[in-house]
């Protein structure tokens, strides 16, 4: 009697376990599959993206007073310095440095000039004067400055403000009253300038404030610099 021969015998082969995915079935990230992070620019690009437009403008003012200073010309480099704190008040870190070479200038003009003669040199002189709490002696050199060129806010306002810290409220009110006739843009400035604020409650400076504007095809624009201190 024949044999039944039996088949060959396959090969079995592992069937392959599950593979990990990158999410779960309740819809979650698998913990074994880490995703990128965000990539973030590097602190130094971030910090020049947030930087100001007007940095440029205020730095590029600041090296002008600079080279000037350097030069000895100690008036024309001041003029810059304020110009700085006056335009862009935002710049604050930069203010510090400003502030550091403004009072150099400053000592520096005052050893040279013993006796202001220009209208120039006594603008100057009132400045530093008013810096110093030196009201007596600001008003003496505006008043020159004001006989001179009676049209000249500049030295009009900062009689205003050498009255005001003096107490004297009636000549401030008059002096910044005659400084934004000639020149409107003195209102803004008197609005927020704090060395006016002795002033600040006095019906009659409030209403000098809130005149209606003149037109004046000739004005000037508003150079008081600010304070130093």
């Amino acid at each position: 009697m024949a044999k039944q021969r039996r088949p060959p015998a396959r090969s079995v082969k592992a069937h392959p376990g599950p593979q990990p995915t990158s999410s779960r079935s309740d819809g979650g990230l698998n913990p074994l599959v880490q995703m990128p992070a965000a990539s973030q620019p590097p602190p130094q690009a971030q910090r020049a993206a947030e930087r100001r437009s007007t940095y440029i403008e205020a730095v590029a003012l600041y090296e002008q007073g600079l080279e000037k200073l350097q030069r000895h010309d100690y008036h024309g480099a001041a003029a810059l310095f304020e110009s700085v704190l006056v335009r862009y008040s935002e710049e604050k870190e930069l203010h510090e440095r400003v502030k550091l070479y403004l009072n150099v200038c400053q000592r520096q003009a005052l050893s040279s000039v013993s006796a202001p003669h220009t209208v120039e040199e006594r603008l100057y002189a009132s400045t530093l004067a008013l810096n110093g709490g030196r009201y007596d002696e600001a008003i003496s050199h505006l008043r020159l400055v004001r006989d001179e060129d009676p049209d000249n806010d500049h030295a009009l306002y900062m009689l205003a403000v050498a009255h005001a810290q003096r107490g004297e409220f009636a000549e401030a009110v008059a002096h910044v009253e005659r400084a934004i006739a000639i020149n409107p843009e003195n209102r803004a400035l008197a609005k927020t300038d704090p060395d006016l604020d002795p002033v600040r409650d006095d019906d009659a400076f409030r209403a000098a404030l809130e005149a209606p504007a003149v037109y004046r095809p000739d004005r000037r624009r508003p150079l008081r610099p600010r304070s130093a201190r």
